[in-house]
């Protein structure tokens, strides 16, 4: 029988803190030895002395913080396992975008995994989950919450078929938008893929690192002002200053229902897991305990209160 220590990664201000390895996972504050799940910015933060991630990862931190201080990157590809102070850490796929991994941690005989953000729908333009067995999961409840079901991204992509205005669909530069691009490009053919100029240089990440090819053109300004079926991703700041934009519909690529609103067109695709998929991953993880992060985790301690250990991650 193994034994949990229940205090093996603790959330602290500066991030989530193992000190048996003496490493922090996605930290929001620069430090020592970072390990760092994925790239986007409320996971991946500049002026990290090390870090240690995924190639595609590290591509996205050295374009994102070249003004910033110098990191030391240590790449470590996915199944390979590495040493931090008498800790084994692996990175395994997550399926949220390019790069991103769940965090293997054995220390003692246990296996420790952190789940980072992942997803479980089919996604061409990233690495797919993979599933590992351990002993205490760690997991991301963004959407841990049995109302919550997202429904197929193929059949939402295919609402923007019946649009032949223009449309300007708002969503995240990295990983999203990739994403869209490709499901655009191939369900819905007929529209051309316009990028807003911060978008750009993510593509072209993906171009070198993906699996797929994305067909998109750079944003011009008179691009919309002319023909028919053209779809302009953008982020979100830009989709909110154009709230008032004219002879375009407007689109938000999201899970969250707060986002669909004052929209001309509902879009529910999430990069996140819906309630459905989180008990479809424990059941292939098979965890003794559940540690919960960066959401909320009453429902999935209701679900298995009577089989299984479900808390809240301890503060450090």
């Amino acid at each position: 029988m193994v034994e949990i220590i229940d205090d093996f990664l603790v959330e602290t201000a500066l991030g989530f803190y193992c000190r048996y390895g003496d490493f922090y996972i996605d930290p929001k504050q620069p430090v020592q030895k970072a390990v760092i799940s994925h790239a986007h910015g409320d996971h991946a933060v500049p002026g990290n002395r090390n870090v240690y991630c995924t190639a595609a990862t590290a591509a996205f931190m050295q374009y994102r913080f070249t003004r910033h201080t110098q990191s030391s990157y240590f790449i470590k590809g996915f199944d390979e396992s590495f040493d931090l102070n008498g800790v084994a850490v692996t990175f395994i796929p997550a399926g949220h975008i390019l790069g991103s991994a769940q965090v293997l941690m054995v220390f003692k005989g246990v296996r420790y995994l952190y789940t980072g953000d992942y997803k479980l729908q089919e996604d061409a333009t990233c690495e797919p989950i993979a599933y590992v067995k351990a002993d205490v999961l760690i997991t991301e409840t963004t959407f841990a919450d049995p109302a919550v079901m997202h429904p197929d991204p193929i059949e939402e992509i295919k609402k923007l078929k019946a649009v032949s205005t223009h449309i300007m669909l708002g969503c995240y530069a990295l990983g999203k938008s990739q994403r869209l691009t490709h499901l655009l490009n191939t369900y819905c053919p007929e529209k051309t893929v316009l990028l807003h100029h911060s978008m750009l240089p993510l593509h072209r990440i993906y171009d070198d690192l993906g699996f797929v090819k994305l067909n998109y053109e750079p944003y011009q300004r008179k691009s919309l002002k002319e023909g028919r079926d053209k779809v302009y991703l953008v982020p979100p700041m830009t989709f909110n200053h154009y709230i008032r934009a004219k002879n375009v519909v407007r689109v938000f690529a999201s899970g969250w229902k707060r986002l669909q609103r004052q929209n001309d067109l509902s879009l529910y695709i999430s990069d996140h897991i819906d309630w459905a998929d989180l008990l479809t991953y424990i059941g292939q993880v098979e965890p003794t305990e559940i540690w919960t992060v960066h959401g909320e985790g009453a429902h999935l301690r209701e679900f298995y209160s009577d089989r299984m250990k479900v808390r809240n991650i301890l503060k450090g």
